[in-house]
């Protein structure tokens, strides 16, 4: 909790640094990233967050999202979270940027200036249980339907985060 987060305006322009806790607690804008990492197949690799994860825990994310500490570039806030999280190196590459801010039960709030990147692996994952309980690769039929029925069984920024993916994937 002691990460220093790089704070942003609205430009993605840096304007200050703040240790993790009370930023969310704060709920002051920050850079973030998301990574999408699709196999052979074109399915989504996603995660189960770890149960003891302080919010969102056990529900279903994006393979890997997280935040670059003070002084660290985004591809290498990537690498070292894939690495911590997935135990998974791939090549990712940056699609779009996006803002959001959501109000958890908790009393935390995100609120993301959010840099999604794609990526491709068919590796196996080695999980970090601290952070990630279970993975599995989905097809987007599939993780559509699945969060038309049961969205509260995936994290509230991945449910804003896919619908932007989503958007992307049918425009490009």
């Amino acid at each position: 909790m002691d990460e220093q987060l790089i704070l942003v305006d609205d430009n993605d322009e840096e304007v200050g640094f703040l240790d993790k806790l009370s930023v969310h607690e704060k709920g002051i804008l920050h850079r973030a990233f998301s990574v999408f990492i699709f196999n052979k197949n074109g399915d989504f690799l996603l995660q189960q967050r770890a149960d003891e994860k302080y919010h969102s825990p056990s529900l279903w994310s994006n393979s890997c999202c997280s935040h670059p500490n003070k002084g660290e570039s985004l591809l290498d806030a990537i690498r070292r979270r894939l690495q911590e999280e997935m135990g998974l190196e791939c090549e990712v590459e940056f699609k779009f940027k996006f803002k959001y801010k959501m109000k958890f039960d908790n009393g935390l709030t995100e609120h993301e200036l959010d840099h999604v990147y794609f990526g491709y692996s068919d590796d196996e994952p080695v999980l970090n249980p601290d952070e990630v309980k279970s993975w599995r690769y989905v097809s987007l039929d599939n993780l559509q339907q699945e969060m038309q029925r049961n969205p509260e069984q995936f994290s509230i920024w991945f449910r804003i985060c896919f619908s932007q993916v989503e958007k992307y994937l049918r425009e490009n």
